[in-house]
């Protein structure tokens, strides 16, 4: 089906029409079209436009009024000095909101040039515990990749998890020498693989350094991992299959899928780092100074006024993290064929890839054809302000954190639960998609380059700003659809609306607009923040027009058919923030 035109974008081409015919001399002028607390639109373009002309605004307001096409427009006011308050149609409310409802995706457009984006998001590190600093990187790219796969955009994930450097000659080294210590990936689970990994890290980091002798020949077998010996990338496999495994049961408790293929980590660029420092060199983007190979930036500088370098390659010949980047960029660019790179890293590298972005740029591999994009986020505070920590000062483990929310959500879902006759199966269930819900809408209603506070009370809370909000919103319209019985949802544009019915209805056709525009501009939290008034836009319609005891059998079936089309609207907008919506609560 094509896309239904909002009837915002069908007003300003009302106004645009309208503007052409009225004053020609004008040329094309942008209406300037918002929503109102006066009317149902407001439009402020002529105000400019009367400078330009240097005419009096109200009289060309009045000019254009009389030359609006009036099929969808009601009444048009001249405001204040040259204002135009708009009041549209119910008839034309209705039917728009009619075509949406026919329509699978409820009228979001797609995109008429889609791309190929490399989403680079959760990337965790080998042999070590995922922490709350990985919630962030992980939930935002998990909503970004659904917001962009909707709108037409081919995503292609990359976890670039952390499986190279020299932790993995001490850890190999110990596992040599004491051998058994982890068992087959495929005979444990996420929490017997996390405890084997903890126990040899911490094991092999005690001998470390305490042996000098230990710690030699645990350089050496780093020498031996660059190099490709056999027993050593055999056991470094060992590391990185039992760190998957573990991996796979946090992301499965986020309720995110994640695929093996997508998991790509530092040591897949390994082989391409020598080719791309030669290529950097050869093209004069990277210099040698001081036997490093580097890239200076003018407007880049320290505190000592000096230019900040980014390096490529070490004096001693080694590589580290801007030759893995710049590597994965030129795979990702020449290999997947991407259009756009977004990387969903803490907002405290976005210098080091501002300068991996410029180096890039210069040596050709990004430009107008193919955009990269940091989106860097903030971090996540405790209740203090500070960054979230337990009471011990230590770094709160990411799948100690989504237990608790599911613990503390399944209560509030147990306590509600006698009203609707939840068996003990779908309590706990359900308990667990309001909880990681609440952790993932309470960081994606927060702009992603913005901290924000960690407060379980607040998040799995029925009121306010919360997911569990919207999700009981929805599962109370799918209990009045059950209980409509013989009634069925469908659109009167023949009837006039009420107040409530209006403004649910406007915000229920600005739902394609949104999604639209917050994937263009990689903005989870706009979706967020529409859903959320969305469902206090249907309180208010629900405690003011009642449903199934409405006066007329038209009206009833008016009415449930804005309560499907919300439903419908809440359930799309939380899937493209990875959130469930259980249909009873």
């Amino acid at each position: 089906m094509a896309s239904v035109h909002s009837l915002a974008s069908t007003v300003q081409q009302r106004l645009a029409d309208a503007l052409s015919a009225a004053l020609p001399e004008a040329g094309s002028t942008d209406p300037l079209l918002r929503r109102s607390d006066r009317a149902d639109f407001q439009a402020n373009g002529i105000l400019a436009l009367a400078k330009k002309l240097k005419g009096n605004p109200r009289e060309l307001a009045t000019k254009v009024v009389d030359r609006v096409d009036g099929d969808v427009i009601k009444e048009i006011e001249v405001s204040g000095p040259g204002f135009l308050n708009i009041t549209l149609a119910d008839r034309a409310i209705i039917e728009t909101l009619a075509a949406r409802a026919a329509d699978d995706r409820l009228g979001v457009p797609l995109k008429s040039d889609p791309g190929v984006t490399v989403i680079d998001y959760a990337q965790p590190n080998v042999a070590k515990e995922m922490h709350v600093g990985h919630l962030r990187s992980a939930v935002i790219g998990d909503a970004l990749r659904a917001m962009l796969d909707f709108t037409g955009e081919r995503t292609i994930g990359r976890h670039h998890i952390g499986d190279w450097g020299t932790q993995f000659g001490m850890l190999i080294q110990y596992l040599i020498e004491n051998p058994g210590q982890l068992a087959p990936a495929e005979e444990v689970d996420g929490e017997q693989a996390m405890s084997n990994l903890n126990r040899v890290y911490k094991a092999s980091r005690a001998v470390f350094d305490s042996d000098e002798q230990f710690k030699e020949r645990a350089r050496k077998r780093v020498v031996a991992l660059q190099s490709g010996d056999k027993e050593t990338l055999e056991l470094w496999q060992q590391f990185v299959d039992e760190s998957k495994v573990y991996f796979n049961s946090v992301f499965g408790k986020l309720d995110m899928d994640v695929r093996d293929d997508e998991i790509v980590g530092e040591s897949a660029y390994n082989d391409l780092m020598p080719e791309t420092a030669r290529l950097l060199e050869e093209s004069g983007v990277a210099v040698r100074s001081e036997g490093a190979l580097v890239v200076f930036f003018d407007e880049i500088r320290g505190k000592d006024d000096q230019p900040v370098p980014l390096i490529v390659q070490k004096a001693d010949g080694g590589f580290g993290y801007a030759a893995s980047d710049l590597s994965a960029i030129r795979d990702r660019v020449t290999e997947l064929h991407a259009t756009s790179l977004i990387y969903v890293v803490d907002v405290r590298q976005s210098l080091h890839f501002k300068m991996v972005f410029e180096t890039a740029r210069r040596a050709g591999w990004l430009g107008d054809d193919v955009t990269a994009h940091n989106m860097g986020y903030g971090t996540v505070l405790g209740a203090d302000g500070k960054p979230f920590k337990t009471r011990e000062g230590e770094t709160v483990k990411l799948e100690d954190l989504l237990d608790e929310a599911a613990e503390r959500a399944t209560a509030v879902v147990r306590d509600k639960a006698d009203k609707v006759g939840l068996a003990e199966e779908e309590i706990v269930e359900n308990g667990r998609y309001v909880g990681i819900g609440a952790v993932k809408y309470a960081d994606l209603s927060t702009s992603a380059n913005r901290d924000y506070k960690f407060d379980l009370d607040q998040m799995v809370s029925l009121n306010g700003d919360t997911s569990v909000y919207l999700q009981y919103a929805y599962a109370r319209i799918k209990s009045i659809l059950r209980k409509a019985g013989a009634a069925s949802p469908a659109a009167h544009p023949e009837l006039e609306l009420a107040p409530a019915e209006r403004a649910l209805g406007l915000h229920l056709d600005a739902f394609g607009d949104t999604v639209f525009e917050a994937s263009a501009e990689y903005a989870p939290h706009k979706v967020a923040a529409y859903l959320f008034q969305l469902a206090s836009l249907f309180t208010t319609f629900y405690d003011q027009c009642p449903v199934l005891k409405a006066d007329t059998e038209a009206q009833v079936e008016n009415r449930l058919f804005l309560c499907e089309l919300t439903a419908r609207t809440l359930n799309r907008g939380m899937a493209l923030l990875g959130i469930r919506t259980p249909e009873r609560l």
